[in-house]
This record gives structure tokens, sequence and C-alpha cells, in this order.
């Protein structure tokens, strides 16, 4: 090859070279990413419709009434009347203790009592006397009535923990006691524990613990929508029913208790299922909204950016119901008035430079390859 071909070679690859360069340069800074094109400002019209504020929260389905009965005396169980899954009524009986000892501590009060009254109460200790035998047989009688273990409120059969022979305790001094039973109620189903569990499985309430920004929104009979994770394709329709005055705290976060009443209640709901909620804290109705981006709020004060003859303009707006979708707007802007919103992205490919921002120092950009520019822009 001589020696003018071989230049000439080499000028051709110089200038080939230096051709791809400016390509690639172009289609760094200004290419593919379409970003040196002018962008169109995304509007929305306000207009009329209906605004609602909700708050959300998670928690447990649980029964409004279950209580754990256990008997009032001890002995030995001589019988039990139900089993688990049987509906009964409040004061209907459960199981019997052999009566036996009961009866017999009955049989001699009595007499005791007898005795004492044919001795007459003409003086104080004859009074005394008379009265402690009184005492005595009501205190017999009342034990004897406790071997008959009764349902403590109505609902179904959730739990029978003894059997027929077991001896058995009294029921321990903390339960709320009746004539002939023993009864712990609580409104959680998960929480009881007796010889007999009576829970309400028609009247089923949500439990859910919301944020303490949030509790100072909610009232009672505020309306809400319960959705259970085990059935979410049917939406309960609730109510609020009480909110706890004092929270809890759990790794900081503090939380307050709120109870929803389910107005209907789906066949195949069971206590101890778990559900979320969105309670309807406020709502307005056919008035005039904008998209929640198009508000800006900064020290109390909210505006929005509007559309006129081409250009942006700034206004300010008093807001009313602030929802997730739309805030509603009581003044400062007409109905049909053209709110800027926020640009959104349709780039492919969100790492390519962009001109004037992006990949240069302090600018937090990056190359397509995941490395930043370390030059200047020029």
């Amino acid at each position: 090859m001589t020696r003018r071909r071989r230049s000439l070679l080499i000028n051709g690859l110089l200038v080939v070279v230096l051709l791809g360069a400016g390509v690639a340069g172009y289609l760094v800074f200004f290419g593919s990413s379409g970003s040196a094109q002018p962008t169109t400002a995304r509007t929305a019209a306000a207009q009329n419709r209906d605004v609602s504020e909700v708050v959300t929260a998670s928690g447990t389905v649980q029964s409004s009434f279950s209580a754990a009965a256990s008997f009032g005396a001890g002995g030995t169980v001589t019988e039990i009347d139900v089993k688990v899954g049987d509906a009964v009524t409040k004061g209907q009986t459960l199981a019997k203790l052999d009566p036996t000892q009961a009866q017999l501590q009955v049989d001699i009060a009595q007499g005791n009592l007898d005795a004492a009254l044919a001795k007459g109460t003409g003086t104080t200790a004859l009074l005394t006397a008379y009265r402690q035998a009184q005492l005595a047989l009501q205190q017999a009688q009342d034990t004897l009535a406790a071997t008959v273990l009764t349902a403590p409120g109505d609902g179904t059969i959730t739990s029978i923990t003894g059997s027929v022979g077991q001896k058995v305790g009294s029921g321990n001094s903390s339960s709320n006691a009746n004539s002939s039973s023993s009864a712990n109620s609580s409104s959680s189903s998960t929480s009881t524990s007796g010889f007999v569990v009576v829970t309400d499985l028609k009247n089923l309430v949500l439990h859910a613990n919301v944020s303490e920004s949030d509790v100072s929104k909610l009232k009672a009979d505020q309306a809400a929508t319960v959705t259970v994770n085990a059935m979410p394709s049917q939406p309960i329709p609730a109510k609020v029913a009480q909110v706890d005055l004092t929270p809890t705290t759990s790794n900081n976060v503090v939380q307050y208790g709120v109870t929803l009443a389910l107005t209907k209640v789906p066949d195949g709901l069971r206590p101890g299922q778990s559900a979320s909620v969105e309670i309807t804290v406020s709502s307005a109705n056919n008035v005039l909204a904008v998209p929640a981006a198009a508000v800006q709020t900064v020290s109390g004060q909210s505006s929005v950016q509007v559309m006129e003859n081409g250009a942006e303009t700034r206004k300010t707006v008093e807001v009313g119901v602030r929802g997730d979708q739309y805030v509603e707007i009581k003044s400062g802007l007409t109905a049909g008035e053209e709110v800027v919103l926020p640009q959104v992205s349709t780039s492919n490919n969100t790492n390519r430079q962009q001109p004037g921002t992006g990949s240069f120092p302090g600018t937090g950009g990056g190359n397509r390859n995941g490395g930043g520019f370390t030059g200047t822009g020029r």
C-alpha cells in the first residue's frame, strides 16, 4: 500500500470516529429522552363533584359480646347440656355439678334457722343468733344454685373446656356473679376462657387502631366501609360505635382504638378475621373541586396554578373538604378554569441525561450505565 493511500485511509477512519462521537454526544445530551422538545402543561378543569375525606385503618373482626362462664361452686360435673355450635339464650342451663353436698349444707342451715327461731329473738344474743342462721342459710342456698351453670347472654357456644366426671373449683373472684353462675365478659372472643364460652356471632364489630393525628376527626355514627381480607369482593357497611379515650403506644407509635358496628354481616364472617376500614370523616356533595395534586399549601395558605391565555398564573384559593383525589374549592376559582397539574415523566429511559439538569455534580443524575458525569455542561 502506498504512503498516500495509507494516509487517506487513516484520515477517513478519523472522520468516521469524530462523526460517531458527535452523534453519541447529541444522543446523550439531547437525544432519546425527548426533553429538548417543549413540554405541554397537564391541566384539569375545575368542576362540580362529590368530595370525601376518609381515615383508613386496619383491624380485626370481633364479637360484640363474648363471655366465659365458670361454676360459682366446686364439685364434680354430672352433666353438660350443650355442645360447641349450639345457640343459647341468657339464663339457659349449660351444665350441672353434683348437688348432694350443697343440698346437705342447705338442710343443715335451715335446721339451725328453725332452732334459732324457736328460741325467740327477745334478747340481743338471741336476735344475733337468728340473723347469723339466716345468713348461713342464704349462703348455702347460693352455693346450691351455683352448681347449675347458665348462659351469661345470648350467643353461640364456641368453647367447652370441661367434661362429665371432672372435678372443678369455684369461679375466680374477678368474675361477674349471678345467682347460678359466674362469667367474665369481654368484647374480644379471643381473650376469654372458662368452662364454657358463649359468643355472639350475629352482632359482630371491627376493632381497629388509628393514628393520633386522625383520632380527633372521628365521631360516633360516622359512616365507614369495612373490607375483610378473606372476602375482598364483599365490602361491609359500618358505623363508628366508640373511640377509646386513652391510647396505646408501641415502638413510640401512638394509636387510639376505635370500634365499628357492622350494619350488615355477610354469611361466613367470623371473629378473628383481619380487615381494613375507610371511615368517612367529612364530605361535600356537588361542590367545585380540583385534583388534589393541583393544590399547594404553604403556611396554611393554599393556591393553584391556572392556565390563562397560554400562560400560567398562580391564584390563592380557599379549600374545604380535602379528599385523597379531589379538594373542595370554596372560593378563588370558577367552574371551567384549567388548573395546572404536576408534570409526569413519559421517558422510557429515565437514566438518560437531561439537558440543564440531571447528572452534573450536585444534581444527583447519572449516565445510562449508572455512573455520574463529572464534567461541566457546555
